[in-house]
Order: C-alpha cells, then structure tokens, then sequence
C-alpha cells in the first residue's frame, strides 16, 4: 500500500466497531465476520480499525492472524488494543504487553485509568504508580516501533472529580510518545458544551493531540464528537451504526457525513462517501440486524416524505425539505403514499416507479382516494411499495393479469399425538387452463405459498427465482379480540432486490393470500413475464 492511498494524518477517522461495537447485546462476532467488516470499513475508508484484544481473547488473537495473511488493507491500519502494564511489573515482561506486539499491528491503542477513584479501587494501585505504568508502557511500544494512541478511561468523570490528575495523566502519556491521547466519555453522560469546555480546556494546559470516544448514554455521542473536534480534538473514535455497550457508541456515519458535508473537512479518499449506505447496510448484515431505517443519512426513511404538504414542494424543489442531496450518501430520495398523501405525493411515486402519470389529474385524484380509503380499512403503502404498484396500475388500467383466483382453502389437523398437518388447495386459472392444486407446509401459510408455486410454476417458470423472505403479522387496532383486523406484509426476493406486499383481512390466513397473490403478480412483472 501506498502512503497516498491512506487518509490525510492531521485527522482520523478511528472505527472500533470490532472492539467497542462488537460489546452490543446481540452482537457475537466470529473471526469470519471480523475479517468481512474490516474489509468493509478498509473500503469506505477509514482510517484506522481496531480490530481487537489480542492475548486477552483467542478469537481476537486469531483475527489478527489471519488479517495479515487475508486482507490487504488499502487505506486502513489495523490497530490492536490492550492495558498498560500490571501494577509493581515492567512493560518488558508484561505478556499482555507481549501479545500486543506479537499481534503485528503498526499501531496499539492502550487503554489507561484517568479517574483516580478507578486507579485507587478498581487497579487498587497508587496515583504515582499508575502514572509509571502509562509512561513505561508507552514508552516500550514506541522503542519497539509501534505507533500508539492512548484511550484515558473515564476521563471526564475523573476530570470532574480531580483535573490535575486528570490532565496529567494525558501529559504523561504525550511526553512518553503516544501519538495520540483520546478523552473517553465511557458512562455516555456530558454534553455537548461541557465536552467542547473540557477539550478546550486540555489542549490549552497539555499541548497534546487529543481525540475524542464517546458512548450515546445521553443520546449525544454524535454531537459530542463534534463539539470535541470543534474544540480541537483531530481523532474521531466511532463505530458502525453506532453498535456498542448499552445504547452503543458515536456512530461512524453521522459523524464522517457532518465532517465531509457540515463541515467541509476531506477525511475519506475521493468518492467513498457515496458508497456510506451500502457500507451501513453491508455491515448490518454482516452482525445479522436489521438495519435501523431511521438512522441519519443512510437509513431507509432518511430521505422518505410522507405529508402532502412536503410533497408539493420537493415536486418543486427537493431542496425545500432535504437538507442533503440523498445521492451524496449512497441514498435514495423515496415518496410515501399514505393517507396523509396528496396528488403530488401520488405524481413523484409513480415517476419513481417508472409510471408516467401523464398529468391525468382525474387519475391521480383516483389513486389517491382509493389509497385513503384503502389505508382506513388497514393497508399500509409506505411499507408496502409493490402493492402500491399494482394498486396505481390497476386504476390506470395496466394492472397484469397472470392468474385469477377462484377458490383456496387452508386446513389445520390438530393430531392425537400433538403434532399438526397443514395442508392447502388452491383453484386458479391461467392462459386459459384451470389449475387445481394442493400443498403442505409449516403452517398454513407456509402451505398456501406452497400450493399456488405448485400451481402456477409449470406455467410460469419464472417463479422458480421468487421467494419469500420475511413475513410480519399485525393485530389492527379494535375490539373484536382474536376476530380484530389483521394487516400481513410480506417481503419477497428474487436474488437481485426485494419488494413488500400487503394484505388486510378479518383473519390472519385471508390477509397472507392477498399478500401472496400481490407478491408473485408483482415478480412476474419484475422479470418482464407477458400477462396470459
């Protein structure tokens, strides 16, 4: 790798997904996992990924391994962590210390107690003593030819409680080599103005260049990173969509998005922040959960206008309600028809489909009181956008017809020995040919969908690439009991996107057809299918 092919240096960008994020409850990463994310993070262009603990944590060790041998980082240094020396030892003889060089990594980031109480009971050493421990450990990786940040833990909490100790803890650190010295907000609880007044405060009385790790306990991680680099911090520590301990940490994508846009500070190469809502998503996918669609700048709903009031103006001018351009982001500017939509929301929708509403005003008044009506009854749209689709052609009289219905059925068998039978029939007509056919499956549903692909697979090929891949079930809101209105989405993919349908009925089974039927009218008109 090339040096100008790294990030400028007078700023970092520092991702701790694999460390700090990877302590999310519901997050349990393999060393397979860890290689996909820092191949993603090296992609989008951080600077420097933390990769973990080696010698306190096997997989960690093995990570680092295999990262030497398996990625060729093209942007990223790969930063190991670890603890400054034990207490009454030296740092040549620590293995902890051992193992952060044996990791391999150029760089060590070490965590060190700056809140005295913590020195005193949780190290239960001596205010001097830990103060050694910073200067000989960081002093000893420096000699061995490591670059090395130091994480001062709780710091603001120990600068609240004693500064000068606080303060000098970052001195000592600066004066025994480390690059960087980062001020951890670790109980999540300052603010912005009383991050920015510390900052300032510490850079002015140590000279030392300081960094900045913030956990979004207050829900300011974000705005603290900022109010840390508007006082002078240059190193930014952040994770993935804000993964971390309890409520996570400063998420990486707000705040590289504010410096690159808000702030008009380069610190991704050329052209990566376009690629930030595919990375989010990737990784997402990678610690298995769901995306959050409304996080900033890449969630699904960052850029999704539902008022019609809104509508009317982006018609206009997208500007009026967008603060970004989505396409800055890698995002996608995405109109909502809902009950609350109006003629403009219904016009933008359809040209974002690829429906060209001809300026029929009576049409698209039309589609918009069907949809009102239709939302009233139960339906949601704005989840639901291949529903919505077929729905705007049918009132423009485009709808395809790939099958009629003439009748299903869905048993349940309750079995004397307490297992159950599901099993359905479906009667359909297509290109002229009646079709009786009979499926078995994992409850009903699951039998329905069963029963309709073996109906209409030998007739429509096409249907081999279609399936389903989440099914969502919601009890409307009523008095009815278990006989309340039930709302079914269902979301289908044919490998290379997916799409949402909606059904709505007085029971669960009901709903799900409609929801089915929608789903696969609507993939054969995705793969170009000639209606019968």
């Amino acid at each position: 790798m090339t040096e100008t092919s790294r990030p400028d240096d007078a700023f970092h960008v520092f991702d701790t997904t694999l460390r700090d994020g990877a302590q999310r409850e519901g997050i349990n990463l393999t060393v397979s996992d860890k290689l996909a994310i820092a191949r993603h993070l090296d992609e989008f262009g951080v600077g420097f990924i933390e990769g973990g603990w080696p010698g306190a944590n096997p997989r960690d060790t093995e990570f680092f391994a295999r990262a030497r041998e398996e990625i060729d980082f093209r942007h990223a240094r790969l930063v190991a962590f670890g603890a400054t020396r034990r207490a009454g030892g030296s740092a040549a003889d620590d293995p902890q210390v051992k193992a952060l060089l044996d990791s391999g990594a150029e760089v060590i980031t070490l965590v060190a107690k700056a809140h005295d109480r913590h020195v005193e009971l949780a190290l239960r050493t001596t205010l001097d003593e830990n103060l050694e421990m910073v200067r000989d450990t960081v002093a000893h990786l420096v000699a061995a030819g490591r670059r090395v940040f130091v994480d001062c833990e709780h710091f603001f909490d120990g600068y609240r409680a004693n500064p000068g100790y606080a303060k000098a803890v970052v001195r000592t650190a600066a004066e025994a080599g480390a690059d960087v010295v980062v001020l951890c907000d670790t109980n999540g609880g300052l603010l912005p103005a009383q991050i920015h007044a510390v900052v300032s405060t510490v850079l002015a009385d140590t000279g030392a260049r300081l960094g900045i790790h913030a956990q979004d306990d207050t829900g300011c991680a974000v705005a603290n990173t900022l109010a840390a680099v508007d006082a002078g911090a240059t190193h930014v520590q952040c994770t993935a969509n804000g993964y971390g301990e309890r409520v996570g940490n400063a998420n990486l994508f707000p705040v590289v998005a504010a410096l690159e846009i808000k702030y008009g500070r380069r610190v991704l190469p050329e052209g990566r922040l376009r690629e930030m809502t595919r990375i989010s998503h990737a990784i997402a996918e990678v610690v298995n959960l769901t995306p959050s669609t409304h996080q900033p700048y890449v969630g699904l709903s960052a850029f999704a206008h539902k008022a019609g009031l809104h509508a009317s103006a982006i018609k206009v001018d997208p500007d009026l309600y967008q603060h970004i351009d989505p396409e800055q982001v890698g995002n996608t500017m995405r109109m909502l028809v809902s009950d609350m939509a109006g003629r403009a929301s219904v016009e933008l929708k359809g040209k974002e489909l690829g429906i060209d509403l001809g300026g029929d005003r009576e049409l698209v008044g039309r589609v918009v009181e069907r949809v009102k009506e239709r939302e009233l009854k139960g339906y949601t749209y704005e989840a639901a956008d291949a529903s919505f689709e077929l729905l705007l052609r049918a009132e423009a009289g485009t709808a395809p017809l790939y099958f009629e219905v003439e009748s299903w059925r869905a048993i349940t068998e309750d079995r004397p020995d307490g297992t159950h039978a599901n099993e359905a029939t479906v009667k359909l007509r297509a290109k002229g040919e009646t079709i009786h056919a009979a499926g078995e499956g994992n409850g009903p549903v699951n039998a329905l969908d069963r029963a309709l692909r073996a109906g209409l697979e030998r007739i429509y090929p096409e249907l081999a690439k279609i399936g389903l891949v989440d099914y969502k079930v919601r009890i409307l809101e009523g008095r009815s009991g278990t006989g309340s209105t039930t709302r079914v989405l269902i979301s289908t993919s044919d490998g290379r996107a997916e799409w949402s349908t909606v059904g709505v009925a007085d029971n669960v089974i009901a709903a799900s057809w409609q929801a089915l039927a929608d789903a696969y009218t609507y993939g054969l008109l995705r793969a170009g299918v000639e209606p019968a």
